[in-house]
């Protein structure tokens, strides 16, 4: 009896461990199903193709739908016995229940309420969708032409949201609206056939009948004449005569409604740490400056040149041979760099993406007060690869000495490799290759920068120093966010500290410190992100000794996608102990 009640129990083991991870990954599943659904244009960017006709929904009502969703999914989740779960599978519950965690938090300030950053908002991220729709048939056109449609609605539903804010006091603040204004004036329609979202219909694809052609050319035409035009144009006039008027007068989270939480509660998502103060991120921030202060301090002595440390910032911010003179030569410039740090990926990593990338200028439209660069990833199976964007506008304010270090940082081996790695990983749960934990990518973006000096890519002095300049720039990030957004500091406050210490343009350091403000927390990732990763690079030589291989060691930080840095710490952990066996 005793031998037939265990056998009995055996066998039922293996039921309940396959119900429970089972349970997961098809909650993971229809998760992300809703995730895309609830979404369109992000799944028209993740090459999701089914709801390229429509626009998200965005009235208070659906905030409160999702939020119950959200609400759902997490008893969902909980109600699964994690201790049946594999490995794999327990990295992807705490994923999904960091996720539902800090969605769920964050929904009680309703956020949606100011639906613009400093440099993006609800206005302008179509455009940016626009490159990631496919375009290869009549169906295609038709669905583009039903989400063109469909705008009005959904900038109705946002200037509503925003009217609210400006009712609650839950306003991006006066002082950097001026600088956002551009980007809805960039909008307006003078010349239907110039405008950025008519451009699919000027060079239709082949397979469309050129009746066809001529038929959504004429709707088109007629939809942004009748509709779409005077929408932009009521939607600039609301930003600029309603809006920026009726505006918060100071900046920082803080003076928001119950803006110490909200602050709070965005500093635990973007370092995904939930035991970080701002106090003690902001003296980490001031330890950090110092630091790196002493480092560029050398590297002046080193150049050889004559004069104090903001003579040294005057000269890189004002003399020629720093600055390209077309934004073809700063294009050009910037290509080469990743080209030659794409020679050297396979001395630093085992495993590298089929993914490639482009080098392509910001969009005119949103270039005045955009950053200096970004990465616009792409899905895998797109006919387009990654982008690598590099700002062009101001040539005056974009020096060369620091370019190396934002291509390594955009595109490799920083965001785009980091990016197009995740989205390789297909054994794991869709919603798992999008996930991007900003103090993961971030910060493997600043690491990427500080791994060119052994990658070979910094050849001079001042690209050394421009490298450093971006390294303080994101040590300063630390007490600037934590200043402005709990401290009490005032716009220019922040503006001179981040220009006395870094080598960045006068006008990067207004669209830097815009962002700051704009976009409060966000700013964190990036250094607390690459700290962690050199701390868990530092234990792993020190444990393996001559056992360490840096390319097992970057091929382990990417194994899983983007993790919270916890989970980071535990990824790092089992691969040191795979390699003492």
């Amino acid at each position: 009896m005793r031998c037939l009640l265990l056998f009995c129990l055996v066998s039922l083991m293996p039921t309940a461990w396959a119900d429970a991870n089972k349970a997961l990954l098809q909650l993971a599943d229809e998760y992300w199903a809703n995730q895309l659904r609830e979404d369109p244009l992000r799944a028209t960017f993740s090459g999701v193709n089914d709801y390229n006709a429509l626009l998200p929904a965005v009235s208070p009502a659906d905030q409160q739908r999702r939020h119950q969703i959200a609400q759902n999914f997490q008893q969902q989740l909980f109600a699964i016995d994690a201790s049946e779960l594999t490995d794999s599978n327990k990295v992807n519950r705490d994923l999904l229940a960091f996720i539902l965690k800090h969605d769920l938090e964050l929904s009680q300030f309703k956020g949606w309420r100011m639906p613009i950053l400093a440099d993006d908002g609800f206005h302008s991220t179509i455009a940016y969708v626009v490159d990631r729709t496919p375009f290869g048939n009549t169906q295609d056109y038709e669905n583009y032409l039903k989400r063109l449609q469909a705008l009005p609605a959904y900038f109705a539903q946002n200037v509503a949201n925003m009217r609210l804010g400006l009712k609650e006091g839950f306003t991006q603040p006066k002082q950097i609206l001026g600088h956002i204004l551009p980007s809805f004036k960039a909008l307006l329609v003078s010349d239907v056939e110039t405008h950025p979202l008519f451009q699919p219909f000027l060079n239709m694809h082949d397979k469309v009948s050129a009746k066809n052609q001529k038929h959504l050319r004429a709707q088109a035409l007629a939809l942004f004449r009748n509709e779409l035009g005077p929408m932009f144009t009521e939607t600039a006039t609301f930003f600029e005569q309603e809006y920026m008027p009726g505006a918060i007068d100071k900046v920082g989270a803080l003076y928001l409604p119950d803006g110490k939480n909200y602050y709070a509660a965005l500093v635990r998502y973007y370092t995904t740490l939930d035991d970080v103060a701002p106090d003690s991120i902001h003296a980490l921030g001031l330890q950090e400056v110092a630091r790196i202060r002493a480092e560029m301090d050398l590297i002046i002595e080193q150049s050889g040149f004559d004069g104090e440390f903001s003579d040294f910032l005057e000269f890189l911010r004002t003399d020629p041979q720093f600055y390209a003179r077309t934004a073809e030569e700063l294009l050009a410039k910037a290509a080469w760099i990743a080209k030659d740090a794409d020679g050297k990926l396979p001395g630093f990593f085992g495993k590298l993406p089929r993914q490639p990338y482009s080098v392509e200028p910001v969009p005119v439209e949103i270039a005045q007060n955009y950053t200096t660069g970004r990465y616009v990833s792409a899905p895998i199976d797109s006919k387009i690869g990654g982008q690598y964007w590099v700002n062009t506008y101001g040539l005056e304010s974009r020096p060369l000495y620091q370019l190396p270090a934002l291509t390594l940082h955009e595109a490799v081996p920083g965001h785009h490799l980091q990016s197009a790695l995740s989205k390789e990983l297909s054994d794991l749960p869709a919603f798992r290759r999008e996930f991007y934990p900003h103090a993961f990518g971030e910060g493997w973006g600043l690491y990427a920068e500080k791994l060119g000096v052994e990658m070979g890519v910094y050849n001079t002095p001042y690209e050394h120093f421009g490298r450093l300049s971006y390294e303080m720039w994101r040590a300063c990030r630390l007490v600037i966010d934590t200043g402005i957004h709990a401290k009490g500091w005032s716009r220019t406050q922040a503006m001179d500290y981040l220009a006395s210490n870094t080598a960045l343009s006068r006008h990067n350091v207004q669209t830097e410190v815009d962002r700051y403000i704009s976009w409060p927390g966000q700013a964190l990732a990036y250094k607390m992100g690459e700290l962690t990763l050199l701390e868990l690079r530092t234990q792993a030589k020190k444990e393996l000794g001559d056992r360490f291989d840096v390319r097992d060691f970057h091929d382990a930080v990417l194994a899983q996608g983007g993790l919270p840095l916890q989970l980071l710490r535990e990824q790092i952990e089992r691969y040191v102990a795979s390699q003492h066996r």
